[in-house]
């Protein structure tokens, strides 16, 4: 389960998705963000899977592999199925007990498992195509004209970028603390929801001593080198626009156009 999370790892190939500038995918996640929450019905749902089908061909990486992230959030789906099931009025189907199931909560709760899911495919796409120091790299860029009202764009980017690269090593690090504790004799699976949550202490404590600590070392590593923010400092490979990166923001533009004319039209 611990390293079903794909959210933040870096997927190497040569594809064009790979090559494509940060911030063009930057603007591709949020506009396909946005198209999740704007469509209704089944043709705004076939738009919506024809651009995530689209997306994981060029990137390259293995459906399967994009797939397993789910794995990690499927409490959150079920609990996020059942509240949309059983708290939205309708036209009854099944009712038992104080429970009623109707037929706009069985359509809510499908739509929803259905955009979340999307949205964590959609968003691993993002982090498996796009190295963390590139990431920082195109946030920093894109939102450089938010330094004039004086918004530290380059700070932010930079803890952005710590989140995202520390998110493996901190799995690696909870695997090998889980494995540590199954040897001493620790149950993580059996007993009731009380017993697992205290059978998770001895794995959450060594968990954030460690975390503390690598924290402690980068903090001491950036004062040693002395690291004073992002004024003029310089890039070694500085971002600049291409031919395919211009197709790729008309693709983008085309897309979300599509998605308003169905959601308008339909």
């Amino acid at each position: 389960m611990i390293r079903d999370i794909t959210i933040g790892q870096y997927y190497p190939s040569k594809s064009l998705l790979h090559s494509l500038d940060p911030r063009v995918k930057l603007m591709g996640t949020l506009i396909y963000v946005l198209s999740l929450f704007l469509f209704r019905g089944p043709a705004g749902l076939a738009a919506v899977t024809l651009g995530l089908i689209a997306l994981v061909w060029l990137s390259h990486v293995p459906f399967r592999y994009m797939v397993k992230g789910l794995k990690a959030i499927w409490v959150i789906l079920i609990m996020t199925a059942m509240f949309n099931l059983f708290r939205t009025p309708g036209e009854p189907v099944v009712s038992f007990w104080i429970f009623r199931i109707t037929e706009e909560g069985l359509k809510s709760a499908g739509f929803m498992v259905v955009r979340l899911s999307f949205l964590i495919l959609g968003s691993s796409v993002l982090t498996l195509t796009t190295t963390p120091n590139q990431l920082t790299d195109g946030l920093e860029k894109a939102l450089r004209p938010l330094n004039k009202i004086r918004i530290p764009v380059h700070e932010i980017a930079m803890i952005m970028s710590i989140a995202l690269r520390f998110i493996p090593v901190l799995i690696e690090e909870t695997d090998k603390i889980m494995k540590a504790q199954l040897a001493r004799g620790a149950d993580f699976e059996s007993g009731n929801l009380i017993r697992r949550i205290k059978a998770m202490v001895p794995l959450l404590v060594p968990l954030f001593i460690s975390a503390f600590r690598r924290a402690n070392d980068l903090a001491l590593a950036m004062e040693a080198r002395c690291y004073q923010g992002g004024e003029g400092r310089t890039k070694m490979n500085p971002l600049k626009y291409t031919g395919r990166d211009g197709a790729a923001y008309l693709v983008i533009a085309g897309y979300f156009t599509g998605v308003i004319l169905l959601r308008i039209l339909l």
